[in-house]
């Protein structure tokens, strides 16, 4: 049954109710022009819309097309061990979706994400822009990290200057509420929510914690971490103080404070932040955030020229080939990081993008902190990274660290040729390519794009399906006019028919902008990796290359001690976001008016799906997200390593290289 607020909502769009009682009942006016709010006070704006079945069938038809060129659909039938808890019938719950009566709009998108986050696939997923513009923060975050011999759970100890540079909005929410946060920072935690702390982590980790099959990972995204963003030291929140949905006004915690013997129990407020574009009431909030527009769907990039052919139209760049995280619902769940954790060696020319380059006080130790592989300039990498691993090796150092700390993947290109110049291209040997054997599922949808594609002589320049993208197993490309969809491989997976394309390379070297070395920059030995394992797409492709290939040293630092934790996750060959696909389809000549169109999007959101699958060197049969690897090395953080980076490499080279 529509509650009241749904009822009263869907009589005011209708007109039905006079104008001052539709103004009174507008939860959205009440909060419009606050930076901060409550979150019961966000939930009834969002929830002010009521559910709309053109909206439903319009998102379930650009999502359930997308889902049409998904890699790892079959697997979820029965995911093998250890991912099991992402088992789900996929094309079940589409029709649970479809079926299922929402009294809001809200529900409607809030489920629909449930489902998709519950595959645990950061590159698959649904957001709507609407209803994640409220980001809901605590002023607690907590952290894990060793003490006494025991790993256990804490307010994170520098909560104080972290959540305070979310600014006087914020911290008047808290002391309305007559809550002194600041008494919390460093409290050892001892329970959430009336279960034992790490046990209310690892539930977290099962029912909300997103992005990653590995368990223990997601585990890891629950807490406080320091990142590179926007090319700076940023600290994100972690999943247990900043959600997405403004579904929950606080949690309880039972805590030992500081300087304290006895534990005492606090019910913290969480805090929602306001993230779009100003509004005054219900009807400015839809039209500003909510509506589709001219980024949410694709464009034909194609325009004929007269020899016939097709060319990218001039003010499209070239595109590189990408795999990251989705996810842009970060925005104030994310803060520099507190001065007193910041790096305070010298950093080396080149570290001005998402590479931050040092020498350790040793004088032995190189580091290079790879925060992401998606700079704002993915060209600039190239050079970025022979110039550190030049000046490296100048000032002496005889072995490197890599730092791949929340790298949530980027451009292929770069990930390979990170592997490629550390290593040196003697090291590729009898296979002469620096990434993965990939495939591509087939179905009608696949096959007509890259038939198009061939038709019209469309080149990589406007397509990621065109041929001319990749390479033979042997390392020569693609012709033009090879169909690369039609020599079909016959699987099956969990019962079900599965069909891929032949096997097939990325293609790099074009792109690299620097000479690679021949030989090794550094004896493999001495090259060691260490993360928290939140080491997505792209990241993944790079450290499962370096172990797998040349058996470097990885660690992995955090997670709930007693569980294995991969080095790696989310590792997909690539991801497509909906834009991205809805391109293809017009620049292809398949969108509007055929019978393979899906519907342009009428809401602003986020839809990607992952389209290739990249395959193990170690087990050719096995895509390496479904080929779970550990780190030789797990180490626990401390209470001065556990968002301290420098402390953090003086530490792992102690332990990993003596």
């Amino acid at each position: 049954m529509p509650t009241f607020l749904g009822r009263l909502a869907a009589l005011a769009a209708l007109g039905l109710l006079p104008a001052a009682l539709a103004q009174s009942g507008d939860a959205c006016a009440k909060i419009a022009g606050k930076d901060f709010v409550l979150p019961a006070d966000a939930l009834a704006c969002l929830k002010s819309f009521p559910f709309n079945e053109t909206i439903r069938a319009n998102v379930l038809d650009v999502v359930t097309g997308l889902f049409k060129l998904y890699t790892f659909e079959p697997y979820y039938l029965n995911s093998p061990h250890p991912y099991e808890d992402s088992t789900v019938s996929i094309s079940d719950k589409f029709a649970e979706l479809n079926r299922t009566s929402y009294d809001t709009d809200y529900d409607f998108h809030k489920a629909l994400f449930d489902f998709s986050n519950s595959l645990h696939d950061a590159h698959t997923i649904w957001l709507s822009a609407c209803h994640t513009q409220y980001q809901t923060i605590l002023p607690t975050p907590i952290v894990a990290f060793e003490q006494d011999g025991e790993e256990s759970i804490f307010v994170a100890p520098d909560s104080v200057e972290l959540i305070s540079q979310l600014g006087a909005n914020y911290t008047s929410q808290l002391e309305a509420l007559n809550f002194d946060w600041k008494r919390l920072a460093g409290a050892k935690v001892v329970e959430i929510e009336g279960a034992p702390a790490w046990d209310y982590v690892e539930d977290f980790a099962h029912k909300r914690g997103s992005g990653f099959l590995d368990l223990n990972i997601r585990i890891s995204t629950a807490f406080s971490s320091y990142t590179i963003y926007q090319n700076e030291y940023y600290q994100k929140v972690g999943g247990v103080a900043g959600l997405r949905f403004p579904e929950r006004d606080a949690l309880t915690l039972q805590v030992v404070v500081k300087n304290a013997t006895e534990a005492e129990t606090v019910k913290v407020p969480y805090v929602s932040a306001y993230l779009g574009k100003p509004f005054t009431n219900k009807d400015d909030f839809w039209d500003n955030n909510c509506k589709a527009d001219n980024t949410t769907n694709g464009v034909d990039l194609k325009e004929e020229k007269p020899d016939g052919l097709f060319r990218l139209k001039q003010q499209m760049p070239r595109r590189f080939l990408k795999s990251e995280v989705i996810d842009e619902s970060i925005k104030k769940t994310i803060l520099p990081l507190p001065s007193q954790f910041r790096p305070s060696l010298a950093p080396l020319n080149g570290s001005e993008g998402v590479v931050k380059s040092y020498v350790l006080p040793d004088n032995k130790t190189g580091v290079l902190f790879v925060g992401s592989f998606y700079p704002d300039d993915p060209w600039a990498f190239f050079p970025d990274v022979a110039s550190s691993v030049k000046l490296i090796k100048e000032a002496g150092a005889q072995q490197l660290l890599v730092d791949v700390t929340n790298n949530g993947g980027g451009y292929v290109t770069l990930g390979a040729f990170l592997q490629l110049y550390l290593m040196g291209s003697k090291s590729l040997r009898s296979f002469p390519n620096p990434g993965f054997q990939t495939a591509i599922r087939v179905g009608p949808l696949a096959q007509k794009i890259v038939e198009s594609a061939i038709a019209l002589n469309i080149t990589s320049e406007l397509s990621y399906y065109a041929p001319d993208n990749w390479l033979f197993p042997n390392n020569t490309k693609f012709p033009f006019t090879h169909n690369y969809l039609s020599n079909v491989t016959k699987k099956e997976i969990n019962g079900q028919e599965y069909l891929e394309s032949e096997r097939f390379l990325d293609g790099f070297y074009e792109l690299l902008g620097v000479d690679i070395p021949e030989e090794a920059q550094f004896d493999p030995t001495n090259i060691a990796i260490v993360g928290n394992g939140q080491c997505a797409s792209t990241c993944a492709h790079f450290t499962t290359v370096m172990y797998e290939r040349h058996n470097t040293t990885l660690a992995v630092y955090g997670g709930k001690p007693g569980l294995p934790m991969e080095y790696k996750g989310v590792a997909g060959a690539q991801v497509l976001e909906w834009p991205d696909i809805d391109t293809e389809l017009r620049t292809v000549n398949l969108k509007p008016g055929t019978e393979w169109a899906i519907a342009d999007l009428l809401v602003a959101g986020q839809a990607a799906v992952n389209w290739r699958t990249a395959y193990s060197f170690v087990d050719e049969n096995a895509p390496i997200a479904y080929h779970p690897e550990y780190p030789q090395t797990r180490i626990p953080y401390t209470a001065e390593t556990y968002n301290n980076p420098q402390k953090l490499w003086i530490s792992a080279a102690e332990k990993l290289f003596g």
